[in-house]
């Protein structure tokens, strides 16, 4: 087949960027009538793409704030763009969350607010619960961030030790309209989970918040643990009247652009088998996609080769060495593990956010040599997995991903391309 396969695997993962991007998913939903006055907020690595877009295609008045990853800024007018930390909340994330509340804590009936969310923005929107503060929740992040917890476990915590998410955004707006545009980078696609759901019922309970705490061992301050005892750490309820004015849309989510990515895949010949949005460690998904990959090259099923297993979702890393990497890395260092040098495989993972945990890559890449020339270079992936250092791995073979901030955000991209066995 005339195809390189490190180019397609980046062509692929160029499509799933592309699918998910602001200016091509948001415009087409906002309200068609754009001629009056809107204040926008927002919070996410998508946030400044999506607050261009409504500055563009708006014929009214518009102001506000929105608040996005360092680096993932974008020239707007009216609204302003503050850039503060990820995934580990900062001072400035604190600031523009307490100026924001401000901002919507004053509209009356006849006002409209546009909410733009995105992935990344319950980091970026912190602003601790009455009597804790900004070092209280960073400790509890950073737990959280190293002990293997899934997103929506994370995201349960940090609402019940918020002053602004769990819906609390959305009822400081009342009575006013809001309208949340949000581009989904959870599996399942919740919208309590995505951005922390700031604008959205949310049905979690302070007592599954420490549970979760419980479960992971996180060493949490006291301050922490009588909060979540506390009735007030409760969020926003479902058929909170202060919620009756608020409407919510996903504008992309991560199915779009696996969808997006097979049809590319067979346009160049490849028969696409998307697995979904997936979770769990990453090294354990790794030797699952490893399973298949390798049935399908032994015993065509189940599909034929030349085929691109495709996948997405939110994997986690239990850290337990001292290397360097994302879970992006991480994968498809235990997939190289996994197959070690399994002829006619190559594979792609990356963030489409275009920062693979706190790297500067988005992903990596691997092709059949890959084991093979680690070895030469006296490499060995067992050891890098036992370190966590996919990035060092990969980075030693020239194999990082660099795509700069993409501005937007649905989360993994995996793609493992299975090449025909060549004729005898």
């Amino acid at each position: 087949m005339s195809v390189d396969p490190q180019t397609l695997l980046r062509a692929l993962l160029d499509t799933a960027i592309a699918a998910a991007h602001p200016a091509q998913v948001l415009e087409p939903c906002l309200p068609t009538d754009r001629s009056g006055r809107v204040i926008v907020i927002g919070a996410g690595k998508a946030a400044a793409a999506m607050a261009e877009v409504v500055e563009k295609h708006w014929q009214g008045e518009v102001s506000g704030l929105v608040v996005t990853r360092y680096g993932h800024g974008a020239c707007c007018r009216a609204i302003e763009v503050v850039e503060a930390a990820h995934p580990v909340p900062d001072q400035a994330g604190l600031d523009v969350a307490r100026r924001m509340l401000a901002m919507v804590s004053d509209l009356n009936e006849g006002d409209q607010v546009i909410c733009l969310l995105s992935g990344g923005g319950s980091a970026l929107l912190a602003l601790p619960a009455p009597g804790l503060t900004l070092a209280d929740k960073q400790q509890v992040n950073k737990a959280l961030l190293r002990c293997g917890a899934t997103i929506g476990e994370m995201n349960c915590v940090r609402k019940h030790l918020s002053a602004i998410k769990g819906g609390r955004l959305a009822k400081a707006c009342w009575p006013a309209t809001v309208h949340t545009y949000a581009i989904s980078d959870v599996p399942g696609d919740l919208a309590t989970v995505i951005a922390s759901g700031p604008t959205v019922a949310d049905p979690s309970t302070s007592a599954e918040a420490l549970a979760i705490l419980d479960r992971y061992a996180i060493d949490a301050s006291q301050k922490v643990r009588d909060w979540l005892r506390d009735p007030a750490s409760e969020t926003v309820k479902p058929g909170d009247p202060a919620l009756s004015r608020s409407h919510f849309q996903l504008i992309a989510k991560p199915q779009q652009s696996l969808e997006a990515a097979a049809v590319k895949a067979r346009q160049a010949g490849f028969s696409p088998l998307i697995l979904g949005d997936l979770e769990g460690e990453a090294r354990e998904v790794a030797k699952v996609h490893a399973g298949i990959a390798r049935q399908i090259v032994l015993h065509g099923q189940p599909l034929k080769a030349p085929c691109v297993i495709l996948s997405g979702g939110e994997t986690t890393v239990t850290v337990r060495g001292n290397g360097r990497g994302g879970r992006n890395a991480e994968f498809l260092l235990s997939l190289t593990d996994s197959l070690k040098g399994l002829p006619g495989v190559h594979a792609l993972a990356a963030d489409t956010d275009g920062i693979d945990g706190s790297e500067h890559n988005a992903g990596v890449v691997m092709s059949p040599e890959t084991f093979a020339r680690a070895q030469a270079k006296g490499l060995s992936s067992s050891a890098a997995l036992d370190d966590n250092d996919g990035y060092g791995y990969f980075a030693a073979l020239d194999a990082l991903i660099v795509t700069e901030p993409t501005r937007t955000n649905v989360n993994d991209f995996r793609a493992i391309l299975i090449l025909e066995a060549p004729h005898p």
